[in-house]
């Protein structure tokens, strides 16, 4: 199986829309995401995306392609940690036609969802797109912040918390590390 690119899956989703008439509003997350926001080394043989309405058709669409998808109607519950409120709002449009729509994360979004799983690619591509989009640590911090407000303070969220604190020397800009210290209260 092949890399893919988000050129590749906008084509892939145009001829499903075309196919079966049905349409497709999805939001990109991950690599085919951060290729979007100009990482052009970052490689994938996967789709991760948000889907409005059903997207189990889509699912078998992809995988009568040799992709694997890992779809969901709900990005936010994906996690221990919630996307911050509003986060489908502040998406922007990648492609808006009238059987498809694909958008990707706001920049500051797409990091929450990076440090919500926290890995060393995934703070190596929250950093790219820090500095890319000049998020400050205090906008970084905020955000973090939003995510928590929701949820009961338990073990979860202090694990989050610290990997928020500790993923401060993975970035790039100096003043993001001292700002990912997440106060709650």
């Amino acid at each position: 199986m092949s890399t893919l690119t988000t050129d590749q899956v906008i084509t892939l989703l145009t001829d499903y829309t075309r196919q079966t008439a049905v349409p497709v509003d999805v939001l990109l997350v991950e690599a085919l995401a951060l290729q979007a926001y100009g990482y052009q080394h970052r490689l994938t043989r996967d789709v991760d995306a948000e889907v409005v309405g059903s997207f189990e058709a889509l699912a078998e669409f992809f995988s009568q392609h040799h992709i694997p998808a890992d779809l969901t109607s709900n990005f936010s519950g994906c996690s221990v940690v919630a996307m911050p409120p509003g986060y489908r709002e502040r998406a922007t449009d990648l492609v808006h036609h009238p059987h498809l729509r694909v958008r990707l994360l706001a920049p500051l979004d797409f990091i929450i969802a990076k440090l919500r799983r926290g890995t060393d690619l995934d703070l190596d591509d929250a950093g790219f797109v820090a500095k890319r989009f000049g998020i400050t640590g205090e906008q970084v911090r905020g955000g973090g912040e939003a995510a928590l407000l929701p949820l009961p303070k338990t073990r979860r969220c202090f694990f989050f918390e610290r990997r928020l604190s500790s993923s401060a020397r993975a970035f790039p800009p100096r003043n993001l590390r001292s700002a990912l210290t997440c106060r709650r209260h």
